[in-house]
């Protein structure tokens, strides 16, 4: 018998949060939103909360409180961190989706594993800065951690191919399209500007996850969390460029078979499955046809002229507190960009130059560590910015 899952949307107005509202106009009998958040879009938040019939409804920025409930009057109505938490706890929901940019959404899943809510996590940073935590109290309370990135989706579903699990795994693989500056010489990449940053050739996704997709941040941050989705050590897992954005990522096995996962790039594929697992649903999104696969193509990402691939590899295997500071490292870096305060290619130099600098610690379980860390990491980097 199908399950109807009731979800909790936590970023209902960003990229990943428009795209599982369209899986639940499509699909209603599978998907019921029962909760929606958002950082401050007030009026987009109330228009997504009326379509759905929604009464639990969070705003980050305390600001916009008075103008959701000017037009929400009937809602329950929560603010801030601790409403993301409240409504990650939300008594009707069995399943919370994360897509929360940044480290906000760390407090509000950790809510949700201990009142045990399967996680449909789209939110990198929160594995890349907890990972071990997360992942270990998820299995503790037996609680799902389903991945909606399109690439930790895809290997997710190679891997149910293989009842042995991690142990006969060689190594994953994830596809990275290599961005609007894959042919661009490395001499040129200090001079790109904010708009040839964000022209994404494949995705549309918000500011900040569109520049890391340019300067393969994004890809690192992936490698990492791959790294505590599946169990994988750091050094097992790679990355290829495929620019065609069709093969979403892959898993070789021990014995040389390879496993990939193909679809057209749209990302309600992965989010579909993540609410309907382990079902296969059909749907009205894009086939692809072979027909006019003309031609697929991979090739070795540029290691040395895109270093994030390396910092975070480095990260991954150094392990502790030092993937939270690669994070923070970087939000700031990105942030300084964007503002016209540093060049593109500095971002990779004032992040490798942070951490550098910066001795991680181990742990053990202690969150309070990790955001004493990730604040450390952002007043260091920020220290390291040149001055105007």
């Amino acid at each position: 018998m199908s399950r109807k899952r009731r979800v909790v949307i936590l970023g209902s107005t960003g990229s990943i949060g428009t795209s599982a509202l369209k899986v639940a106009r499509a699909l209603p009998e599978r998907m019921e939103v029962v909760g929606l958040a958002a950082h401050s879009s007030a009026q987009q938040l109330a228009e997504q909360a009326r379509e759905f019939g929604v009464r639990h409804v969070c705003i980050y920025d305390s600001a916009k409180y008075a103008e959701l409930r000017t037009l929400l009057p009937g809602a329950d109505i929560c603010v801030g961190a601790e409403g993301l938490c409240e409504l990650a706890s939300l008594a009707e929901a069995d399943m919370v989706l994360v897509s929360i940019i940044g480290t906000a959404g760390l407090q509000p899943t950790l809510r949700a594993i201990e009142c045990g809510k399967d996680l449909a996590i789209a939110s990198k940073e929160i594995l890349v800065m907890a990972g071990e935590v997360v992942m270990q109290r998820a299995a503790e309370r037996g609680i799902a951690v389903l991945p909606v990135d399109s690439e930790h989706n895809a290997i997710f579903q190679c891997l149910h191919a293989n009842p042995a699990g991690a142990a006969a795994v060689h190594r994953l693989i994830l596809t990275a399209s290599g961005g609007p500056f894959l042919r661009t010489p490395r001499e040129q990449l200090a001079g790109v500007t904010l708009e040839q940053a964000l022209r994404h050739p494949t995705w549309k996704m918000g500011r900040k996850i569109t520049i890391d997709s340019a300067t393969l941040f994004n890809k690192g941050l992936e490698m990492i969390e791959a790294r505590w989705l599946f169990g994988i050590p750091m050094e097992q897992v790679d990355v290829v460029v495929h620019p065609q954005s069709i093969v979403h990522s892959m898993v070789e096995y021990r014995d040389g078979s390879i496993l990939a996962q193909l679809s057209s790039s749209d990302m309600c594929f992965p989010i579909q499955y993540a609410v309907t697992y382990p079902d296969r649903v059909p749907n009205s999104l894009h086939r692809l046809s072979f027909e006019q696969m003309l031609d697929l193509h991979f090739e070795p990402p540029r290691w040395d002229d895109f270093p994030a691939l390396r910092l975070a590899r480095t990260a991954g295997s150094t392990g502790g507190t030092m993937p939270a500071m690669y994070n923070a490292a970087n939000e700031v870096a990105v942030q300084a960009f964007i503002e016209g305060r540093l060049h593109f290619s500095g971002i990779w130099e004032i992040v490798e130059e942070a951490l550098t600098r910066l001795s991680p610690r181990d742990y053990a379980g202690d969150l309070s560590i990790i955001l004493e860390d990730d604040a450390r990491a952002r007043d260091l980097t920020a220290q390291l910015l040149p001055h105007p």
